[in-house]
Formats: structure tokens, sequence, C-alpha cells
């Protein structure tokens, strides 16, 4: 799915299910509660502590797509087009970083 169609998809859903968007500081409160929730799985799961009695961190991809799917109605209610601000920020990215990652002694 191209992102633009992950835009629209998304704002189908909300005008289909979701009765509106959110506004987007109570949009901004959940995408924050969603990164906890994956902050808690990649913490237990990769990190050192450890899972509850009867969890297992197997969510980990519905976690990411809650984060995705606030993520594209934040863009959506503020008129980002996410394709065209994710292709200038991987040239603001290469054009920034050509060499800092390389050179970077402690990445090699």
């Amino acid at each position: 799915m191209e992102i633009q169609e992950l835009q629209q998809t998304v704002d189908n859903w909300i005008k289909e299910n979701g009765v509106r968007y959110f506004n987007e500081l109570t949009n901004m409160a959940i995408l924050t509660e969603e990164v906890g929730e994956v902050a808690r799985i990649m913490s237990r799961k990769f990190g050192e502590q450890s899972f509850k009695t009867g969890e297992t961190g197997d969510n980990l991809g519905d976690e990411l797509a809650d984060v995705m799917f606030v993520l594209v109605c934040i863009a959506n209610q503020t008129g980002i087009n996410l394709q065209d601000a994710i292709t200038a920020n991987l040239e603001k990215k290469s054009n920034r970083d050509k060499n800092r990652h390389k050179e970077n002694k402690k990445l090699q």
C-alpha cells in the first residue's frame, strides 16, 4: 500500500467508523500512549525487564500499527502529505548526514 493510499484508507475508516477525528491534541496524547505500549513491549522483549505471567509480547506488530494509524490521523487532520514529508525528510538526512554515520567510530 502506498503512503497516500494509507492516508486515504485511514480517512475513509474514520468517516465510516470513527464518526470524526479526535482533535489534534487528543490524537497527540493517544500517539504518546501507543508509543508507550511499544516501549513496554520492547523493554521486555529486548531489554532487561520481564513480562508478567501470561504476557508474551507477541503483539508488537499490532502496537506499531496503532502508532502508524494515529500518526496518519494526525497527518490527515493537519493537511500533511506523508509521502512528500518522508521524501523531503530523507533528502534532508541524506545531505546532512552523508558522512556522519560512516565516520562515527562508535558504529564501526
